[in-house]
C-alpha cells in the first residue's frame, strides 16, 4: 500500500467506516497480490465531504485511475466520488443497518444517467470483485497488469480443480 503522500497510486480505496476494513481488507490483499498500487483512507461522504472532495481532486494529478468506494447504509460515498472524478468508480456496499446491505447496495446500484458507479457484490465477496475490476480497468492500457490478471485468474481455476481432486478422494 502506497503512502498518502506517494504519486503515482493507481487506486485509491475510500470507506465510509473503519467498520468497513474486515471486508475491504480482502480489496487491499488483492490488490497487493496483483502488484497496484493504491491507499486507503477513512473519508464519509456525509461527515467529512471536504475531505472527501480533497482526495478525489488531487487524484488525476497523482496518475490515479479508479477509484473503489465502501459503504454502508445510505452509502452515498461512491455516488459523490463518481459526481467529481474523471475516472471510474467501483461501490462496494457494506453489510449492516437494519436492511443489512439491501439499502447499501441500492444506493449505490442507483445512479442518474451520466453519474455512473460500477456497483460489485455486499461485502467481503463484492470487495475482492472490486479489486479484480479495477485491476482490470487499468490492464486496458497496462499489459503487466493483464498478464497479472490472467495469471490471477488461471491460479483460480488450479485452486477450484485442488478442491474437486481433494473432494474426489475422499468420496
Amino acid at each position: 500500500m502506497q503512502a498518502a503522500a506517494d504519486n503515482n497510486v493507481q487506486v485509491i480505496m475510500l470507506m465510509g467506516s473503519d467498520s468497513d476494513w474486515d471486508a475491504m481488507s480482502r480489496c487491499h490483499a488483492l490488490l497487493d497480490e496483483l502488484g497496484i498500487t493504491h491507499e486507503v483512507h477513512v473519508a464519509s461522504a456525509h461527515r467529512t465531504p471536504a475531505k472527501v472532495l480533497g482526495i478525489v481532486e488531487a487524484a488525476p494529478a497523482r496518475g490515479v485511475k479508479v477509484f473503489i468506494c465502501a459503504a454502508g447504509m445510505a452509502a452515498h460515498l461512491g455516488g459523490v466520488v463518481a459526481a467529481h472524478a474523471h475516472c471510474p468508480t467501483i461501490g462496494v456496499p457494506m453489510e449492516g443497518g437494519m436492511m443489512d446491505g439491501l439499502d447499501a447496495l441500492l444506493s449505490t446500484v442507483q445512479m442518474p444517467p451520466g453519474v455512473p458507479v460500477a456497483t460489485v457484490g455486499v461485502g467481503s465477496a463484492g470487495a475482492k470483485n472490486a479489486a479484480i475490476l479495477a485491476a482490470q480497468i487499468i490492464a486496458v492500457a497496462d499489459a503487466d497488469v493483464a498478464r497479472r490478471v490472467a495469471d490471477w485468474r488461471a491460479q483460480q481455476v488450479d485452486v477450484v480443480n485442488e478442491k474437486d481432486a481433494k473432494l474426489q478422494a475422499q468420496l
